[in-house]
């Protein structure tokens, strides 16, 4: 049997069957609302204006969280230090439950991502919430490119330096 045949017998399952391309780009969405402004944030909310009666499953609340590093990026984990982490969860009237994580104390900003992630996980409203979310990616790709652009003007190219003994 060569290295490309097919292995009999059963097939190990992955080790989250919910990874899907949908929670990929769940991920996605998260950090961008990580990465926006409360203000961004509720200007995209009001967009939906009125909103579906929506139900605190959990009010927006800070607390503690242990960051990890690893030496070198794969050496052995070890604790950093705490950060503070601002979380809360929505319910919507249509079933539909957002949740959000951010980093700091937000909670005004932690609640309206998650009204958002609640609203996007509706397939009715998922191309209006991005593009009500349009705004925010074009920020943070003029930002990326800006400081693309700044390391660039900083970079040496050594192929085209000549060495002075000529």
């Amino acid at each position: 049997m060569g290295p490309d045949a097919p292995v009999s017998g059963p097939k190990t399952p992955p080790p989250f069957p919910e990874a899907t391309d949908d929670t990929a780009e769940r991920q996605a969405m998260m950090a961008l609302y990580a990465r926006a402004t409360r203000a961004e944030l509720e200007a995209a909310v009001e967009r939906f204006s009125p909103l579906p009666r929506v139900r605190k499953l959990r009010p927006p609340e800070a607390g503690l969280v242990m960051v990890q590093g690893r030496t070198g990026g794969d050496g052995a984990p070890f604790n950093v230090g705490e950060a503070t982490v601002t979380r809360a969860a929505v319910q919507l009237e249509g079933g539909a439950t957002g949740v959000s994580y951010m980093l700091g104390r937000a909670p005004e900003k932690a609640e309206a991502a998650a009204i958002l992630d609640a609203l996007w996980q509706d397939p009715a409203l998922t191309l209006a919430v991005n593009d009500a979310l349009a705004p925010i990616r074009r920020r943070l790709a003029a930002e990326e490119a800006a400081a693309a652009a700044e390391a660039e003007a900083t970079k040496v190219n050594f192929f085209t330096m000549t060495r002075g003994d000529d």
